[in-house]
C-alpha cells in the first residue's frame, strides 16, 4: 500500500541552494528543516521553491548556499491556521538528495507527477488577453489516511479539458512547481506580498474508478482554503 501511494506523488526538482536550513518540526525524534532552491525556467525567470529535509539527509548545520542540488520526493500540504482560517502550505518533501556539479541544459530541473481526485470545482475564467486558464485542486492520497491539496493550473485546451471535471473524478496531471507572488489584502489600509506555490499543468487526464479509495479527504481536514 505505502510503495502505491508514493507513486502517486513524485517531484524532482534541480537547482541552487539559495537559504540556510530553517527548523520546521520533529516527528519521533526526527527533526525537520525548509531550505529553498532557486530552479530556472526555460526562460529568463525563475522559480524559489521551499524544500523539507530531514535532519537524517543531511547535516542541517552547515551552509549550502550557491550549491547545485538534486531533489527526489512528493509535493506536500498542510493548514497552518491564521487569521481565523486555515491557509494551505506546500512544500516537496525530500526522500533523496544529492549535490551535482552542474545541471545540464537538457536536464529536467522540474517535473512533478500527481495523481488524485478533483475536491473543488474547477474555476475556468479568461485573462484581459483571451487566454484561457483553469484551477484545479487536487487531492492526493498519503498512507494512513492523510491526503495532500495540490492547486494545479491549466492553460489553454488543457484548461477546456479541465472545465469538465466533476468533484470526485480521479485525474493524473504531469507539469512543474511554480512560484508566484501576489498581493494580500490584510484590511482597507494594508496588504501584504506573498508567495503562491502551485503545479502548471502541460498535461492531465481523467482515469478510471476501478482503484478508487472509499475517501479522498483525510479525516483531520476537508477541503482547505488556498489564501
Amino acid at each position: 500500500m505505502t510503495d502505491k501511494v508514493i507513486e502517486n506523488n513524485q517531484v524532482t526538482v534541480m537547482g541552487e541552494v539559495v537559504s540556510r536550513f530553517s527548523y520546521s518540526h520533529e516527528i519521533f525524534g526526527e527533526g525537520f528543516y525548509m531550505v529553498d532552491v532557486k530552479v530556472q525556467r526555460l526562460s529568463e525567470s525563475f522559480d524559489v521553491i521551499p524544500v523539507m529535509v530531514s535532519e537524517r539527509l543531511l547535516d542541517v548545520n552547515e551552509d549550502y548556499s550557491g550549491r547545485l542540488i538534486c531533489v527526489n520526493g512528493q509535493f506536500r500540504s498542510y493548514n497552518r491556521h491564521e487569521e481565523r482560517k486555515n491557509r494551505l502550505v506546500l512544500s516537496v518533501f525530500a526522500r533523496e538528495v544529492e549535490f551535482v556539479e552542474e545541471v545540464e541544459e537538457s536536464a529536467k530541473t522540474n517535473q512533478i507527477y500527481l495523481d488524485g481526485y478533483i475536491c473543488k470545482e474547477p474555476i475556468y475564467r479568461k485573462t484581459p488577453l483571451g487566454r484561457e486558464i483553469a484551477d484545479l485542486l487536487l487531492a492526493v492520497n498519503r498512507p494512513y489516511g492523510k491526503s495532500d491539496y495540490i492547486p494545479c493550473i491549466c492553460w489553454g485546451r488543457n484548461a477546456r479539458y479541465a472545465n469538465n471535471f466533476k468533484v470526485g473524478e480521479r485525474c493524473a496531471i504531469w507539469g512543474r512547481i511554480q512560484s508566484r507572488e501576489y498581493m494580500k489584502k490584510l484590511d482597507e489600509e494594508h496588504v501584504e506580498k506573498r508567495v503562491a506555490f502551485e503545479v502548471s499543468v502541460s498535461k492531465l487526464e481523467l482515469m478510471g474508478d476501478e482503484d478508487k479509495e472509499d475517501s479522498f479527504l483525510s479525516d483531520d481536514s476537508l477541503c482547505p482554503s488556498e489564501a
